[in-house]
């Protein structure tokens, strides 16, 4: 029987990639967009194998109406405000869309009386501070959010088990450390620098790169493992238990200063500054984020695949083609 998948999100970073992966695998695939404000440029290569449905999650009568139209057996809960930095700017709005939204399809499936399985992508960010001797993070390290967007995560996360808990809602609970590759938007670390990379070869930007603090750890994981750890997760993870999931592999536990040195050997042009600028730095940093994501491994035998190098070159040459082809 063919699978019918919902994505929300399905225009963003995770979600473009997940739906490649499903079309993969011959499901039937709905994805959410809003009418006149979702970004298809992620999708437009697969736009006419989507089941397109207009919805803006944080209405509960249209989330309901996308549920009746779609009858997924799976959802990937995906959409998400999820920049940190302008999360101080609007808390609020990050609740609604992050909380709120999520709270609107849990209680749009009890209500049509449904369950399909529901996977909630949390994220390393909900650990906030964490000290050198609580690494690697584990799913019982304690949560000190310092930032808006974590603490919506977390109310996220929380909401998920209530329902799951109180409803028998199928609610599958993730948190997810650092993804990357093409389509991350270049408001991220990553893809940030390889964009400025991109303009100096070009010949549009001087040879400095612009940073905020870059001297806090994370471990890396390219996109496309990741999304396949979603896919696994719905098909073997207990609802109502969480899950880490990332890269616990030394190679790819790396700084954002030694990420950018890395970048810079890739260049063309030599001889890039760094030069750290104000307006790129947060109120609070979060210093450390590594991961121990033995649970989910031993559960599924997944494992990342692809090195932080092709990860770092997969995203480089995305911002390479936009930026000569003048699309960004």
């Amino acid at each position: 029987m063919t699978e019918r998948i919902l994505i929300t999100g399905i225009t963003g970073f995770a979600g473009s990639h997940l739906a490649e992966l499903a079309l993969e695998k011959n499901c039937i695939v709905y994805g959410l967009k809003r009418w006149n404000l979702s970004r298809l440029r992620n999708v437009h290569h697969i736009m006419d194998k989507i089941n397109w449905i207009d919805c803006d999650i944080t209405d509960y009568v249209s989330v309901k109406k996308a549920l009746e139209i779609a009858k997924p057996d799976k959802i990937f809960h995906l959409a998400a405000e999820s920049f940190v930095s302008v999360s101080w700017n609007h808390p609020s709005h990050f609740m609604d869309v992050n909380y709120k939204g999520t709270v609107n399809f849990l209680e749009a499936i009890k209500d049509l009386k449904i369950n399909p399985r529901f996977l909630i992508p949390g994220s390393g960010e909900e650990y906030g501070e964490i000290f050198e001797d609580e690494l690697p993070i584990n799913e019982n390290t304690p949560l000190r959010p310092v930032n808006p967007y974590a603490v919506t995560k977390i109310a996220q996360d929380l909401i998920g088990y209530v329902y799951f808990r109180s409803y028998g809602l199928n609610v599958i609970r993730i948190r997810t450390f650092n993804h990357e590759g093409p389509r991350r938007d270049n408001v991220f670390g990553i893809p940030w620098f390889a964009y400025q990379i991109a303009r100096i070869e070009e010949g549009i930007q001087p040879p400095i790169i612009k940073t905020g603090h870059i001297d806090d750890r994370r471990n890396f994981t390219h996109i496309n493992d990741v999304v396949n750890a979603y896919w696994i997760a719905l098909e073997k993870c207990n609802p109502g238990e969480l899950y880490l999931i990332g890269s616990d592999e030394n190679e790819k536990i790396h700084s954002y200063r030694e990420i950018i040195e890395m970048l810079l050997k890739m260049s063309s042009v030599k001889g890039i500054k760094i030069e750290e600028d104000p307006q790129y730095v947060r109120p609070t940093s979060v210093p450390r984020l590594i991961g121990d994501t033995s649970k989910f491994r031993n559960l599924t035998n997944w494992k990342p695949k692809i090195s932080i190098d092709k990860t770092l070159e997969d995203t480089l040459e995305y911002w390479r083609y936009f930026v000569k082809n003048n699309l960004y």
